[in-house]
């Protein structure tokens, strides 16, 4: 593995992994919807607040330490789920949960992993996060929540906001597919990079093993996209929150919502907490980011369940953000895959641990000891006005 060390920012480990990474998969973790706005504005809006600097404060014995769902954690992040971590480099969910779980924080694995529930389990021994799409085959969900509760997932995230698939015009032109096709500009992609070739060829894991094998009828690897992209289900609603959690038995948390009503619907069925999220732009082009609708979101249900805001995390300064305006805790999804890409689980880790150095700074120059003090009297609020939508009569 590279050296790592001198990586210091998140940006930095982007490109090492742009450098590593075949350049299907590296977009696929890289691109957005359409124009991409959403996508841009989800890091841009972050940019626009300002911190308050604050001095002459004790700033010893400080502490990171808080909570998600009744557990501790070692800082308010968790790492997203993420679709072809395992594409990324070899193995990549089982090498992700592994540097979660060493520092302390939360894995969510996705329904769309190259690697399985199984193939995780097997590989790490805190329970982690599963996050689940609900499909047309409901027989096939029952099966994959109940191999989440054989596994011992602690938490389902359940996501909202693919009921249509939004066009990624990158993963078109760059004819993307899990296990990659043969053609003549994919071999070119791959034999651009011989070590993650090398790599893959060591492995079993190269498609979705939480779907192959697992579904109803014949699917052979060439039509189990088609399949995939059929299946997301277009009645998808709220009563289906309550369907998944009996099913399941534990925590559900609710993922993709961007809307004060739908938070509130969230809630009123069922979800043990909520994640503010516009699915890291890849979904409606032209949407608000996450952090402009946190505080109407956080106004609307925070004082009645946690509310968590994934989207456009990019460093420890983003986390305070959102810890600002309210959020008990983020996600990242983005800087885990560049973790990856750029060296694994090692990679990983390397992220987590220049996002605890940007937080713990951060913290301490605006006056604070402990995390869960940060709030607004952290910011400049008037950066970002709170986008307060009227509820319908």
């Amino acid at each position: 593995m590279p050296n790592l060390d001198k990586i210091l920012t998140v940006a930095e480990m982007k490109e090492k992994a742009r450098r590593s990474v075949p350049k299907m998969f590296f977009e696929y973790a890289d691109s957005g919807s359409y124009t991409e706005g959403t996508y841009r504005a989800n890091e841009s809006d972050f940019n626009k607040i300002s911190l308050r600097q604050k001095v002459a404060v004790n700033l010893e014995g400080r502490n990171l330490k808080t909570s998600m769902l009744g557990k501790t954690i070692t800082m308010p992040v968790a790492i997203a789920p993420a679709a072809t971590g395992g594409m990324q480099i070899a193995d990549g969910e089982i090498k992700a949960a592994k540097a979660a779980e060493a520092f302390g924080i939360p894995f969510t694995l996705s329904t769309m992993s190259v690697c399985s529930i199984e193939d995780v389990a097997e590989n790490t021994s805190a329970p982690f996060w599963f996050q689940l799409y609900v499909m047309r085959d409901r027989g096939f969900i029952e099966r994959l929540i109940d191999r989440a509760k054989a596994a011992k997932c602690s938490a389902l995230v359940l996501t909202m906001d693919l009921q249509i698939l939004g066009q990624r015009h990158k993963d078109i032109h760059n004819g993307l597919s899990t296990p990659p096709k043969f053609t003549p500009y994919s071999i070119f992609q791959m034999m651009q990079h011989p070590i993650w070739c090398a790599r893959m060829l060591g492995t079993k894991r190269h498609t979705f093993r939480n779907i192959v094998g697992h579904v109803d009828g014949n699917h052979d690897l060439a039509s189990l996209s088609a399949w995939t992209s059929s299946q997301f289900d277009p009645t998808l609603n709220w009563a289906d929150v309550a369907w998944v959690k009996k099913r399941f038995g534990g925590p559900v948390i609710v993922k993709g919502v961007l809307d004060r009503e739908d938070a509130i619907a969230a809630v009123e069925n069922g979800a043990d907490a909520v994640i503010v999220s516009n699915h890291g732009g890849r979904q409606l082009d032209g949407a608000p980011s996450t952090i402009r609708v946190l505080p109407e979101i956080i106004d609307a249900i925070g004082k009645r369940t946690e509310v968590y805001l994934d989207s456009g995390i990019r460093s420890g300064q983003d986390v305070i953000k959102a810890l600002a305006y309210g959020a008990k805790g983020t996600f990242i999804g983005r800087p885990m895959l560049y973790g990856l890409g750029a060296g694994g689980q090692a990679g990983v880790a390397r992220v987590l641990e220049i996002i605890r150095k940007e937080l713990d700074t951060t913290m301490a120059l605006c006056g604070e000891r402990d995390i869960v003090n940060v709030g607004l009297h952290n910011i400049y609020s008037n950066d970002i006005p709170p986008r307060r939508a009227p509820l319908a009569p």
